[in-house]
C-alpha cells in the first residue's frame, strides 16, 4: 500500500489545491484529473511496496518497472484517451481472532498507481476538511496519537462515560452512490469521479468466481483509506460536532481511527441520548453498529479515599484496554494494557511459528522472532503495559525452548544452554517505546 503525501513532499501545484481547499471550505474543485500526470504515476509507483502481493495479471513492481517509463507513458495515454479500465480484484481471506475470515482485496499493479495517484489529489483537498478526531490513515498521525487524545480526555475527567461503538462490515457497507455524492461536493470533477467509480466497481475473482460487487470498497485498496474518512467524515465526524454535541449539556469528544471510534462524555445522559440515536444516523448511510460491541462504559475515576478494588469498568480500544489502576506511588491513573484478545492472539502465532519453523537454523530462527517481537513491542510498549511485553517474550522463551529441544533425541538443550544461546541471541528488550504520558 502507498503511503500519504506529506506537506513536505507535495508538488507545488497539490500545495495551491492545499492551500485554496484551507482558505475556502466551500469550494469546489472542478479541474485536478490534469494533475495526473506521468510524474504523479511515477510518484505513486514509488510508494508501492516492493513485496506487495501481486493482483491477477501476477505482476509484481519489479516487473512492471522493468519498463517503467513506457509503462507510465501508455498508462497515462489510455487515462487521457479514457481509455483506461480497472483489472478484477484479487480476494484473499486472512484469519480474524474469532475464527472468521477477513476479505481482502489485491489490485495488479498498475491499478495501485492510478490508485495511489488519485489518492494523493484527493488527500490535499480532504486532509484541509478532516477533524482532529480522525486519526487513521492520515500524514504524520498514527494509532498512538488516538491514544493519547483518549488519555487527554480521561486525566481531563471528560470520559467519565464512554460509549464504545462498533461498526460492522464498514468496507463491505459503503454505498457506492453515497460515496461519490459526497465526493461531488467538494471534488465535482468528472475525470476524477470516473477513476474513482471504476475503482469501486472493479469485479472482484474469489477463486475461479468473478462477482460485480454494488457496495464496499476493497479492504487492502490504496485508495480505500481515504474514501472510508471521507464517508465518515460526513456519516460520524461532522454529525457529531455540528449537530450533536451543541445540544448536549456537559462536553463530549469523539476519538476515531479508520472505522473504530469512540465517544466519550462527561454526563451519563448525554451518552444515553447520543446511543440512542447513533444507530439511526448511521442507517442512514447502510451502516450498522454491531449489537454485540456496542456499549456504554462507565469509566467515573475513583475516589482518592479508595485503597483497593478495580476501577468501575474497562473497554477495548485499537488493540488496548482502557482503565483505572493504582500506580506505584497509591494514586489511581487512567492506564493501557494489551487487550486479552490480542496477547492471546499474539502467543498463539508465536507458538506456531516455533512449531513450524523448528528445522531451520537457529539464526534464522531467532531473526525471526525478533522481528515479530519488534514489531509487536513498536506497537504495545506504551506506559504502564510492561507487563504484556513481559509476558509475551517469556512465553516465547518457553516455547522456542519446547521447540528447540524438538529437533533431536541424543541432545537435550537444559535451561542453562538455552541461557546462553540467549545471551549470544538475545530477544528485543521489555521497555517503553512510545510515552503515552509522562
Amino acid at each position: 500500500m502507498s503511503g500519504p503525501s506529506r506537506p513536505g513532499t507535495m508538488t507545488p501545484q497539490l500545495l495551491k489545491v492545499a492551500e485554496r481547499a484551507r482558505r475556502e471550505p466551500k469550494a469546489r474543485f472542478h479541474s485536478l484529473a490534469h494533475l495526473i500526470d506521468e510524474a504523479a504515476l511515477r510518484r505513486a509507483y514509488d510508494r508501492l511496496r516492493p513485496h506487495a502481493a501481486v493482483g491477477v495479471d501476477g505482476v509484481s513492481k519489479e516487473m512492471y518497472g522493468r519498463a517503467l517509463e513506457g509503462n507510465l507513458q501508455d498508462l497515462h495515454r489510455r487515462m487521457r484517451q479514457k481509455r483506461y479500465r480497472h483489472q478484477s480484484i484479487r480476494r484473499v481471506y486472512i484469519p480474524k481472532p474469532n475464527g472468521k475470515k477477513r476479505p481482502l482485496g489485491i489490485s495488479a499493479c498498475e491499478d495501485k498507481v492510478v490508485q495511489g495517484s488519485v489518492c494523493e489529489v484527493l488527500e490535499a483537498v480532504y486532509e484541509q476538511d478532516f477533524l482532529d478526531c480522525s486519526h487513521g490513515f492520515r500524514p504524520g498521525r498514527k494509532a498512538h496519537d488516538a491514544i493519547q487524545a483518549l488519555d487527554r480526555l480521561a486525566r481531563a475527567r471528560q470520559a467519565r462515560w464512554v460509549l464504545e461503538a462498533d461498526i460492522a462490515s464498514f468496507f463491505d457497507s459503503v454505498n457506492h452512490r453515497t460515496l461519490l455524492e459526497m465526493l461531488r461536493e467538494r471534488v465535482p470533477d468528472g475525470s476524477l469521479l470516473r477513476l474513482v467509480g471504476k475503482c469501486l466497481k472493479a469485479g472482484v475473482l474469489d477463486g475461479e468466481e468473478l462477482s460485480m460487487p454494488e457496495e464496499g470498497t476493497p479492504q487492502g485498496s490504496v485508495l480505500s483509506p481515504l474514501l472510508a474518512n471521507v464517508y465518515l467524515h460526513y456519516a460520524l465526524d461532522v454529525w457529531f460536532y455540528g449537530e450533536v454535541r451543541p445540544r448536549l449539556r456537559g462536553r463530549a469528544h469523539l476519538i476515531r481511527y479508520a472505522d473504530d471510534f469512540v465517544m466519550c462524555f462527561e454526563r451519563r445522559d448525554d451518552a444515553e441520548r447520543v446511543k440512542a440515536v447513533l444507530g439511526k444516523r448511521l442507517a442512514r448511510f447502510d451502516l450498522r453498529l454491531h449489537p454485540d460491541k456496542t456499549r456504554l462504559v462507565c469509566m467515573e475515576p475513583p475516589c482518592p479515599q479508595q485503597q483497593s478494588g478495580k476501577g468501575p469498568g474497562s473497554f477495548d480500544f485499537l488493540g488496548f484496554t482502557a482503565y483505572w489502576c493504582r500506580s506505584r506511588t497509591g494514586r489511581w491513573r487512567f492506564a493501557f494494557k494489551t487487550s486479552a484478545k490480542r496477547l492471546h492472539r499474539a502467543k498463539n502465532a508465536l507458538t506456531e511459528y516455533c512449531r513450524r519453523q523448528r528445522t531451520l537454523p537457529v539464526c534464522e530462527q531467532h531473526a525471526g522472532l525478533v522481528r515479530r517481537l519488534r514489531g509487536w513491542f513498536n506497537y504495545f510498549g506504551v506506559n504502564g503495559n510492561c507487563a504484556s511485553l513481559k509476558a509475551l517474550r517469556e512465553h516465547v522463551q518457553r516455547v522456542w525452548h519446547k521447540w528447540l529441544n524438538r529437533r533431536s533425541q541424543r541432545s537435550r538443550l537444559n535451561w542453562e544452554r538455552f541461557g546462553d544461546l540467549l545471551n549470544t541471541l538475545p530477544l528485543p528488550p521489555v521497555r517503553v517505546y512510545h510515552r503515552i504520558w509522562t
